[in-house]
């Protein structure tokens, strides 16, 4: 049985200036001028000219130039990456084109060059505009610089996001606050707030067993996303997505498409591509198999990732669900949901509560258990 078509593209660049205390993505810090930046990207740009040979980019409605730091590398690697793309797909202004950026790399003339090229959103990692925590995380920015480059940003790119966190050692309940505020004053139209995680193996994760660093609190990191929540939809943003939010309209396609079940080709280092048909769902990344699931276990998995969405699952695809589950089992663990206040409801439709997006773990296992 053939494989469905490809929807969203996502091209990993690994490099940053600076590794920050925190990370734990498949990322290295080196000079702008390096070598293996430029063997790298001529690599990209073969692979993504094997994908179009293949037929494997016709049917894209969204990409993203993902990291590491794609701002990082200049705007003639950039160029060369861009113009791939351009000859290799449908690159129209009606196909998504997001960036990662951060502050300390991008420049007006870099948002003029990368708009005339194809990119019409913005996502750039600032994290917080409290200069001190921006010490604290390793940052190669300041709050000043942050603000520069979304003013940069937006000499073309009414689009623009901002990434921010939540839960850092030394960052107060005001400081975190102020920065969502400081966001939406600058005109961000879509915001991402992350509590902060201590992933193995990073400096972070050494400071906390050393005992230099107390580890992120549940409780502080719920109520300072609840109040994110409530500074933001006071502002007109809505939350349709587990951490992000948006002005109408300004909702990212590209991140819907991981929650929707949406085929994904991933090009580059450790980059992810998931495809499916209606037997099979298969995640590789570097070659190597990653997820292989069967019909119930997408089943379940889809359930899953739909209640990341504000929206939500709708009756009939509960239903659908529960016919390729083979018993009643879904409605049940859906009835469950409501009764442990993670999940509600109404007009036909079961949506994650307030409770449920603080407690996703919980939300999200009992659907994945489905099908174990």
């Amino acid at each position: 049985m053939a494989y469905d078509p490809y929807k969203a593209l996502y091209l990993h660049i690994p490099f940053c200036v600076k590794r920050c205390g925190y990370c734990d993505f498949a990322t290295q810090a080196v000079e702008r001028d390096a070598p293996v930046i430029d063997e790298y990207v001529e690599s990209l740009v073969m692979d993504i000219r094997r994908a179009s040979k293949e037929g494997k980019l016709g049917a894209l409605e969204t990409v993203y130039l993902g990291g590491g730091t794609p701002s990082h590398i200049g705007m003639g690697r950039l160029s060369s990456l861009l113009y791939a793309l351009a000859m290799s797909m449908h690159l129209e202004p009606e196909v998504e084109c997001t960036m990662e950026a951060n502050p300390e790399s991008l420049t007006e003339a870099m948002v003029r060059d990368i708009w005339a090229l194809g990119v019409n959103r913005l996502s750039l990692g600032v994290q917080s505009f409290d200069d001190a925590v921006l010490r604290i995380l390793g940052r190669a920015h300041d709050g000043d610089g942050a603000r520069r480059a979304i003013a940069a940003a937006q000499t073309r790119f009414q689009n623009v996001s901002v990434d921010l966190m939540c839960g850092i050692p030394g960052q107060s309940a005001e400081s975190f606050a102020e920065s969502v505020r400081e966001a939406v004053a600058l005109g961000a139209t879509h915001v991402s707030v992350y509590p902060l995680t201590i992933e193995p193996h990073t400096p972070f994760d050494r400071a906390v067993m050393r005992g230099e660093m107390a580890e992120p609190d549940e409780d502080t990191e719920a109520e300072a996303m609840e109040g994110a929540r409530r500074i933001l939809e006071g502002a007109g943003f809505h939350r349709y997505e587990v951490a992000s939010y948006a002005r109408p309209g300004f909702e990212s396609r590209h991140n819907t498409a991981y929650w929707t079940g949406v085929p994904y080709l991933g090009i580059g280092r450790s980059a992810v591509t998931m495809t499916q048909n209606a037997e099979r769902r298969m995640r590789v990344q570097d070659g190597r198999v990653v997820d292989d699931l069967g019909a119930r276990q997408m089943a379940a998995e889809d359930l899953m990732l739909s209640m990341r969405m504000a929206r939500g699952v709708s009756d009939e695809r509960v239903a659908r669900a529960t016919v390729v589950l083979g018993d009643e089992t879904a409605c049940a663990v859906f009835d469950e949901l409501v009764a442990l206040g993670l999940a509600e409801h109404r007009d036909g439709r079961w949506r994650p509560t307030e409770r449920g997006w603080l407690c996703g773990n919980e939300l999200y296992g009992r659907l994945l258990d489905l099908a174990p």
